[in-house]
């Protein structure tokens, strides 16, 4: 019944690319427009089948980890291309939609994060090995979106295009003092105090970033001009002249829109500027996939830009730019993909197989879903004054100063 039921579900759904299907039965099933790509997928338990029918989103993740599901030639990418391109269209299947409304009507119960459950979420992701983070990431452990003048950058390239572009945004000056919100391993706030001369403060709730954060401080020699705490936004007091924060605000969740901007608000001198750097959709509110709040990001929400601006307009701030960057991280995350697959015995030996499945399953979800689906990344520049930044975008690209240059 189930390989039936699955049956027609993929050929209802299936439209674009080819997908072929080989059932624990020895049924073969063929589905799409005969087009690429063309991905021949395995199912090895009947239960795979079952729960293919009835949690998707969850069981296809969960089935590559548990090698209950297999696709020749390992094609990922293909696999979840077909996937992706096929789930972000118009023609649904009438009982998804339910789905999205039945999760989206309990999100904000799963986007609760009161300092002790953020905490706790945090460490689920970020206080794994930090050797397992250098075997993907740049050397400066940029865990976030790197900007992409052009596919044919580096990824080290991207990340300094990336920190350089932000600091323009910032307008940096020697001795300002900086709070970093989610800090990550320090990249930014040490970028910021090195290069810009600023005095940062930089927060994280991740003891594993934090102790090498400080480490790095400590071997540049710049303990002086930057600090590292283990603080929640929640809890910082004072003034700022810039507020800046990268990769958090998707850990924030809905029903904490309003105090996270409230406190970047009072955080802020009179003629302060913030900058927030977070993944967005361009599509209307909906709800975190269940195999990534499951496995990755316990709590996490990928905001609309309704929701983020409806919560500034409430705060005082001023929206003084709103940046959409398209395709920046599908090229960021392809690059994190290629390193992390290329290392993956070190990682097998940190972890295990199955934990190796489960992580190149999640770099390469997000990178198709940047790709195909409704996923992007907005810059929100805010101010507490409407003249705090210059009248338009000229000072970021001034001359023939590019981002790189500025970043050497």
């Amino acid at each position: 019944m189930w390989e039936t039921l699955l049956d027609g579900v993929l050929r209802s759904l299936v439209r674009h690319g080819t997908l072929e299907v080989h059932m624990p039965s020895g049924r073969v099933g063929r589905y799409g427009d005969g087009t690429a790509p063309e991905v021949t997928v395995r199912l090895h338990d009947p239960a795979i089948v079952r729960r293919l029918v009835l949690s998707p989103d969850l069981a296809a993740g969960e089935g590559y980890m548990n090698a209950t599901l297999t696709v020749d030639g390992d094609d990922l990418h293909g696999f979840l291309e077909v996937a992706m391109r096929n789930t972000s269209t118009d023609q649904q299947l009438w009982w998804r939609g339910l789905v999205r409304r039945a999760r989206a009507a309990v999100r904000w119960l799963a986007q609760f994060n009161p300092a002790p459950r953020a905490r706790s979420n945090v460490a689920h992701h970020y206080d794994l090995s930090g050797e397992l983070y250098d075997l993907f990431l740049d050397p400066d452990k940029q865990y976030s979106c790197g900007y992409f003048r052009s596919t044919d950058d580096t990824l080290e390239q991207a990340q300094e295009q990336k920190k350089a572009h932000i600091a323009a945004k910032l307008l940096i000056q020697p001795g300002m003092r900086v709070l970093d919100i989610g800090c990550g391993w320090g990249g930014m706030a040490l970028t910021l105090a090195r290069d810009y001369k600023a005095q940062v403060l930089g927060i994280t709730l991740s003891e594993e970033q934090l102790k090498i954060a400080r480490e790095r401080a400590e071997a540049e020699g710049l303990s002086e001009r930057v600090e590292f705490r283990l603080q929640d936004y929640r809890e910082v007091t004072g003034r700022f002249d810039r507020v800046v924060s990268i990769g958090m605000f998707e850990h924030v969740g809905v029903p904490h829109y309003r105090a996270f901007f409230r406190h970047v608000h009072d955080l802020l001198n009179e003629d302060g500027v913030a900058l927030i750097h977070t993944i967005g959709r361009s599509e209307p509110p909906g709800s975190t996939n269940p195999w990534m709040a499951k496995y990755i990001f316990p709590g996490g929400y990928i905001p609309a830009i309704s929701e983020a601006m409806a919560a500034v307009e409430k705060e005082q701030l001023w929206a003084a730019d709103i940046e959409i960057w398209r395709l920046h991280y599908a090229e960021t995350l392809r690059h994190w993909e290629q390193r992390f697959s290329t290392n993956i015995e070190r990682a097998r030996a940190l972890y295990d197989g199955r934990f190796c499945r489960m992580w190149r399953f999640y770099l390469v979800a997000c990178e198709q879903a940047f790709r195909y689906n409704w996923q992007c990344v907005f810059q929100f520049q805010l101010a507490r004054k409407r003249d705090a930044v210059p009248l338009t975008r000229d000072y970021l690209y001034r001359g023939d100063t590019s981002l790189r240059a500025a970043a050497e």
